[in-house]
């Protein structure tokens, strides 16, 4: 398993914070983020990251979203 990365359509806050509105997956597909239901400083023990866990309803479904700096990446499940 590792870190698959993505780009991220990110909105910035008055006060620093960002917030995922879409993602852009490798192949172009575009997947709209329905809801961001927590954000937590957070190291992925699967993919070895450490940054910010995005925990992410994605069309319908949860998902976690990690940004370290300016990267964003999802654990790659296969």
């Amino acid at each position: 398993m590792g870190k698959v990365f993505v780009d991220v359509l990110v909105q910035y806050t008055d006060k620093g914070g960002k917030v995922p509105l879409e993602i852009q997956w490798g192949d172009g597909q575009v997947s709209s983020i329905d809801r961001v239901i927590d954000v937590r400083k957070n190291a992925t023990l699967k993919a070895d990251g450490k940054g910010l866990r995005y925990t992410c309803r994605v069309e319908g479904k949860q998902m976690y979203l990690y940004s370290e700096g300016d990267l964003w990446y999802v654990e790659n499940t296969q």
